[in-house]
């Protein structure tokens, strides 16, 4: 099997798994906090995978001790530090504006990447960068391109925390995806997949426990147990796909696909929480995919 030809068809199911999970996120992060919904997200998708691990355990599955502990650093910052951040922002901020601000995480990627030496920033990246970062200030909406904050400067207030706290998760995933890269060249998926997940539940579960998540879990709803199952079965599944992803394709390239993410949680969002779809989103959808487009393509 040719895995580089199949590596895009995984990063394309894993942008539309971040789509429908953030929406997904957005409509069950208030019963529970972004720390506690996360720790519950990975430790169900880490009992999802340990079965398939336990399966191909062998000698090629074993991570070496020195290379251990920068796997789990890793994990905690894919699988913790990312996804906390992305919950807190979801708190403030509506799926498909958030989905969009998330899918600069490609244009981040090149830009780590180059700073790293792993990639050369060339016309095109740049010509990239500024319609990414375009998209991105008209997802933010015409109170941030102005600085000024009028009417209720608490909700606005709120709202750009929330905003900042999206874009921050997105510069998360590029440095990981970026550092990654190495590991995955040496071991299969499934392992690092298994280990990263292990240590961001042991660093989740600390957070969440000063978030209060023993009183919080009892009084989740059903509905609320049933979109949390959803969303720790597809990580489980999707983050597997993205390590598998990003071990046989550049890492620019395989998060080209998180622009699927955006018009998923989008039609999603309209469809499961009535959430209206501005102008201006579709139009920063525009630019954003553009910018990506430019930033990656390739001479014959």
């Amino acid at each position: 099997m040719n895995n580089a030809r199949w590596a895009p068809w995984a990063a394309a199911a894993v942008g539309v798994q971040v789509g429908a999970a953030i929406v997904a996120t957005r409509s069950v992060v208030g019963e529970l906090g972004p720390a506690s919904l996360a720790c519950l997200r990975y430790l169900l998708a880490l009992a999802c995978l340990l079965p398939f691990a336990w399966a191909a355990r062998g000698p090629a599955s074993r991570i070496a001790r020195r290379d251990l502990p920068a796997v789990m650093l890793l994990g905690v910052g894919q699988f913790g530090l990312l996804i906390a951040l992305l919950n807190i922002g979801l708190q403030r901020v509506d799926a498909a504006t958030a989905a969009l601000l998330f899918a600069s995480l490609p244009l981040l990627t090149l830009l780590v990447a180059t700073a790293l030496g792993h990639e050369r920033l060339s016309w095109r990246k740049a010509i990239g960068v500024v319609l990414t970062l375009a998209g991105v200030a008209l997802a933010l909406g015409p109170a941030a391109l102005a600085g000024v904050f009028p009417g209720d400067t608490q909700a606005l207030a709120s709202l750009h925390w929330g905003q900042a706290a999206v874009l921050a998760s997105a510069l998360c995933g590029a440095v990981c995806s970026v550092l990654y890269r190495p590991y995955l060249r040496r071991y299969p998926a499934l392992p690092v997949s298994v280990w990263a997940m292990a240590a961001a539940v042991l660093f989740l579960a600390v957070w969440a426990g000063y978030e209060g998540l023993a009183t919080r879990i009892v009084a989740v709803s059903s509905a609320g147990w049933a979109t949390i199952g959803f969303i720790g079965v597809s990580s489980g599944v999707g983050y597997f796909l993205w390590l598998w992803a990003l071990r046989h394709a550049p890492a620019s390239r395989v998060t080209l696909f998180l622009s699927l993410s955006p018009p998923t949680a989008a039609l999603l969002g309209a469809c499961w929480l009535h959430e209206a779809l501005a102008l201006r989103l579709w139009l920063a959808l525009l630019l954003v995919a553009g910018g990506v487009m430019v930033a990656q393509e390739r001479r014959p």
